[in-house]
């Protein structure tokens, strides 16, 4: 397959505009746009430092980064001149030994610059796919003047997607360090500290994205100097160091992670200040609320709702602490802003992450605060593992513990009545009480293409071709996860007197790992029929090219 195909771009001759080219000033700019500024303004840094690096992107597409793809296509004149290559990937852990590879740079000789930093991006259920490629590649270790970032996109509610989804966990697995920015202007910021950690850390550095901070806008300065990096002093020494080098050796790999490489990355954010106090008492004595990421603004929202203020909030003994890294959790700062609290109120999306360590890191200190997050201390619920954050939930929350605490006065009570009621109020019904449930666009030829034979039944797979499980008389099974199309009919076959059934299947998933299911399902024997809904695009993420762009004839 030629290279070329896999980062022809949809659109030739975009117009550009100078969010990618103004080196300094104030520029309008979305979570998307962000990503691709990052690694410029990354080569921009390594030059002004004397390094002459290069970029390198390679993932693939999904919400929430669907249209990062395009994104990056668009401003392929301002990549190509910073020596930057976008490559997408065939699928995503391709993709990320990609990505791995460009840290092996002094494995072979012949090298033409200093370092390569690298993006990978996808989402959540790709990073699930990639966690053997993810583990491995951080294991082996960055390049000291590379450094890697783990663009992770996460859809809590699985508003498009299969399934809600969290990466925290699988970051955790992989011994990843995780970044969650908050905003647009932290995907600046905390994305070039994230490749200095990746290089000081010698790991590769997790960087946590949501539909809500994608899609934002935000005017932001940008500034060569920002944002400043300091490199700590008297963090562990691996006697060998820690980053990547030509070896077999899997419990020294080990050794390094757990003893020096996260160590060096907790180092990092504590001596950049990352996570810091960021509302009301530095220092709480009453209730201390630790966040981060898009939690961290529902939190301060929340706030505003309750009426309470910055004064207000000092004079309550309130602080929001909000971490930058939310694994492996910065103990230093956090003891800090802890040390004469009486509670801490962990507001966080989906499973606790922050909590659970925070559980650990004091256990054994004394005195210690008092810790609630998703269960209040008398083990009631007070947060949502499973359900998203907004800001009624969170002001919600911290009124319940400022109660408990016998910390509430009648106007606060009064606000604290009000939200509640309004919580649990139900939604209005729509207009007729009628809902519209989702269908193929007019025209879609997957209308026509998902009908089955009377009698007949169907699988599912990834693609907006799944809509078909929303029509009735479409006899379709649920989707398994992409590659795996018709793959959960082989384990059923043998045991169902169901003689036959067809499989949906799109020509992006062919491509990206659907073959593969073919050929399992092939050896196995078991009698289906696949169809291939071929429409040249990958329709649901942006209407983006199919990597290689097959023809019917070559499928």
């Amino acid at each position: 397959m030629d290279g070329a195909a896999l980062s022809k771009p949809p659109l030739a001759n975009v117009s550009l505009d100078d969010k990618y080219a103004l080196d300094e000033g104030r520029v309008f700019i979305s979570g998307a746009q962000a990503l691709v500024r990052l690694p410029i303004a990354q080569r921009r840094r390594d030059r002004a430092a004397g390094l002459n690096t290069a970029g390198f992107i390679s993932g693939y597409r999904g919400s929430p980064l669907g249209g990062y793809d395009a994104a990056l296509w668009r401003a392929a004149r301002h990549l190509e001149a910073n020596d930057i290559l976008f490559r997408p990937g065939l699928n995503e852990d391709l993709a990320m030994a990609a990505v791995w590879g460009t840290q092996q740079l002094d494995f072979v000789p012949g090298r033409k610059v200093d370092g390569v930093f690298a993006i990978w991006y996808g989402k959540g259920p790709g990073v699930d796919r990639s966690g053997d490629a993810l583990k491995h590649a951080n294991f082996a270790g960055s390049h000291p003047n590379g450094g890697v970032l783990i663009v992770c996109g996460d859809d809590h509610t699985g508003k498009s997607s299969s399934m809600g989804h969290q990466s925290d966990q699988a970051m955790i697995a992989a011994n990843i360090p995780l970044l969650y920015p908050a905003g647009v202007r932290d995907y600046l910021d905390l994305g070039l500290h994230g490749f200095a950690l990746s290089r000081f850390a010698g790991t590769l550095t997790g960087f946590k994205t949501v539909n809500e901070t994608v899609t934002a806008t935000a005017t932001v300065a940008v500034d060569p100097a920002r944002p400043a990096i300091v490199l700590p002093r008297g963090a562990p020494e691996a006697p060998e160091g820690v980053h990547i080098r030509p070896e077999y050796d899997p419990q020294g790999q080990d050794n390094r992670v757990a003893r020096y490489k996260l160590p060096r990355a907790q180092a990092y954010v504590r001596a950049n200040r990352l996570d810091r106090p960021i509302f009301g008492a530095r220092r709480p004595t009453r209730l201390g609320v630790v966040t981060a990421g898009k939690a961290a603004l529902d939190t301060l929202a929340g706030l505003r709702l309750l009426g309470i203020g910055e004064a207000a909030a000092r004079a309550l003994g309130i602080g929001v602490y909000k971490a930058a890294m939310v694994w492996p959790l910065e103990p230093e700062g956090l003891a800090e802003f802890a040390a004469d609290c009486a509670e801490l109120l962990f507001i966080e999306e989906k499973r606790p992450v922050m909590e659970d360590q925070a559980k650990a890191l004091f256990y054994n200190r004394a005195p210690r605060p008092r810790i609630v997050g998703k269960r209040d201390d008398a083990g009631k619920p007070l947060l949502p593992a499973d359900e998203p954050i907004e800001a009624a939930l969170a002001a919600a929350a911290i009124g319940a513990r400022l109660e408990s605490a016998g910390a509430v006065d009648s106007a606060l009570a009064e606000r604290l009545a009000a939200l509640r009621a309004r919580l649990g109020r139900n939604m209005p019904a729509l207009s007729g009480g009628v809902a519209r449930t989702p269908f193929f666009c007019s025209g879609c030829p997957h209308n026509t293409s998902t009908k089955v034979p009377e009698g007949s039944m169907a699988m599912a797979g990834i693609g907006c071709h799944g809509m078909a499980l929303l029509v009735p008389e479409r006899n379709t099974l649920p989707v398994p996860h992409m590659g795996a199309e018709g793959v959960p009919w082989t384990g059923m076959a043998p045991f169902t007197e169901t003689p036959h059934i067809f499989q949906n299947l799109g020509d992006g998933t062919y491509v990206h790992s659907g073959s593969l299911g073919i050929r399992a399902a092939a050896l196995s024997g078991a009698n289906i029929t696949y169809k291939i809904l071929y429409n040249d695009a990958v329709a649901m993420t942006g209407g983006q090219p199919v990597e290689g762009a097959p023809s019917v004839g070559a499928i």
